[in-house]
């Protein structure tokens, strides 16, 4: 194949012109590209308000190396021949009687971990505490009407896992040179999610749709012979002589197994606690914490953009980050354009927020966390579920804050509080739109939720945003809080074959300290797949 980079064309221009473009770059006809495939689009908006696309792309024509080398030093474009290696899970099993491998948790990293084990032939039964996504949805709907929490059924607990709830976005920093990324994106799109999440940038799937393919997937799984129980939280590992025996489901049922795959989600914080006291090695780790912030979307757009209406454009996104004068990093996370602020809690007293868009993100407001960098020695000790008790603490304080409602205050409001003397004021002041919030919220002084040092934090960050995005520090910018489960406060140790010191015990995905989001869980989920599958079936390379 030919790959072809940095073929611009105008934003609201159809990419049916790439052909031709594509053609023209190589100067052969067009009727010579037997096939051209979308590898990247991502959009340039350096001379804003002209906008464009920028795409990679590949291309099949015969006589393909005499093209490039004729084309090499002609053109600015970047042209050169490439051969792709697609994904191949490299194992099945094999004649000798293997004990079926159990997965506990069925976020992305269980889902995945499950989907290739159940392919190669391993029949996996994967135990969920939390409902199947259909009810799930039902008691996730009526905590927010309502404010009755089900602590086993709610956006961090269920079929999908947290993710299921959120904006749905794809893009990971991790690097990929197994492939294993852009098979993530192939399954999902196999399963149901648009064709678009394999070559755009910033690619997400949204809630609404993401729902649908989490259950096409278990369908396969258990179509292909593996075992989905939901309500079926893992209370004890059954231990012996340092190895796996099997697993205890709700204080009762024993299943025998010599292979756990402990794809917990970073909310499972009883699991946690079950496995100090089986002596699993562990550690606290950093993460982060802040506040959620909405603003009108209309005025990111115009920020973004440079146009007063974006038309056809999606609803702009942003990322930034910058320093304390401290040295805590402080940045935007899960930034959701068009979204909700979601009420996210999973225990009782305690309350934490996250973001959510459907896949048309037509909502009127934008939100992300803004989040300030902690570290174990903010802890209260050197325990290793310290940074749990860290997040309780600030969660208990929000649930307070709010009586039980998602607490908010401008951030006109905010700012005076932190920084003037006597300044608390009215938590409504200066108030210019509503909040767009899944769940009951209140008005109310949110700055004893987080240690002061973090609340100056989030100002410096607001004010040092401001000068990349134009309004971010506006009086009328709403905060919400708490962020408290931006990734999780432990990781559960592993060696190289990705096993815990316990023999036959695999921590896998966000919850185990792996990963940070639904395509790195995802990711890490096919890796400890490969592990397990590794020593227990054949190779098929």
């Amino acid at each position: 194949m030919i790959r072809i980079h940095e073929i611009k064309i105008k934003a609201g221009q159809s990419k049916d012109c790439l052909r031709a473009k594509a053609a023209g770059i190589l100067h052969i006809n067009e009727n010579a590209i037997q096939k051209l495939h979308i590898v990247k689009r991502s959009l340039d908006a350096r001379k804003k308000p002209e906008l464009f696309y920028s795409y990679i792309v590949d291309i099949e024509a015969a006589g393909e190396e005499k093209i490039v080398k004729r084309c090499k030093n002609a053109s600015r474009h970047k042209v050169l021949c490439i051969r792709e290696h697609p994904y191949r899970f490299p194992f099945c099993r094999g004649t000798e009687p293997v004990m079926r491998p159990v997965i506990v948790g069925m976020g992305p990293a269980g889902l995945f971990c499950g989907y290739f084990l159940a392919l190669a032939g391993f029949a996996p039964l994967i135990l969920e505490r939390g409902k199947d996504i259909d009810e799930r949805q039902k008691d996730v709907e009526t905590f927010w009407e309502t404010g009755v929490l089900n602590p086993d059924s709610n956006v961090q607990f269920g079929e999908g896992g947290a993710g299921t709830f959120s904006d749905g976005k794809l893009n990971t920093l991790v690097k990929d040179k197994y492939g294993r990324n852009k098979e993530v994106l192939r399954i999902l799109v196999h399963f149901g999610a648009p064709e678009n999440i394999l070559y755009d940038s910033k690619p997400h799937i949204g809630t609404d749709i993401l729902r649908q393919v989490v259950k096409n997937m278990r369908m396969e799984i258990q179509r292909l012979g593996g075992t989905v129980c939901f309500q079926s939280e893992v209370t004890d590992l059954l231990l012996e002589n340092g190895k796996i025996k099997g697993v205890v489901i709700n204080g009762g049922d024993t299943v025998h197994t010599d292979a756990v795959i402990l794809a917990i989600g970073h909310s499972a914080r009883n699991t946690f606690e079950m496995l100090f006291d089986k002596k699993v090695p562990m550690e606290a780790k950093p993460f982060a914490v802040g506040l959620r912030v909405e603003h009108s979307q209309k005025m990111i757009d115009e920020s973004q953009y440079g146009l007063a209406d974006r038309g056809a454009l999606p609803a702009a996104a942003y990322k930034v980050a910058a320093k304390t004068k401290d040295g805590r990093g402080v940045y935007s996370f899960c930034m959701c354009p068009g979204g909700y602020v979601v009420n996210a809690s999973s225990e009782p007293g305690r309350l934490c927020v996250n973001g959510m868009s459907y896949s048309n993100r037509n909502g009127q407001n934008a939100n992300s966390a803004v989040i300030v960098t902690v570290t174990p020695k903010d802890y209260a000790s050197d325990h290793p579920l310290a940074g749990v008790a860290f997040q309780r603490e600030l969660e208990e304080k929000a649930h307070r804050a709010g009586n039980g409602k998602v607490p908010v205050q401008t951030y006109l409001s905010f700012k005076k509080s932190v920084l003037e003397k006597d300044g608390r004021t009215n938590p409504s002041e200066g108030a210019g739109f509503h909040p767009a919030i899944k769940g009951s919220y209140a008005f109310t002084d949110i700055t004893d939720i987080l240690p002061s040092d973090l609340n100056q934090g989030i100002i410096e960050g607001m004010e040092q945003f401001a000068k990349e995005i134009r309004g971010f520090n506006r009086p009328d910018t709403l905060l919400c809080g708490v962020e408290a489960r931006t990734s999780s406060p432990v990781r559960i140790l592993r060696d190289e074959n990705l096993q815990s010191f316990v023999e036959g015990l695999y921590p896998c995905g966000e919850g185990a300290g792996y990963a940070g989001g639904i395509t790195s869980a995802a990711m890490d989920g096919i890796r400890v797949a490969e592990a397990f599958a590794s020593g227990h079936g054949s190779n098929t390379n």
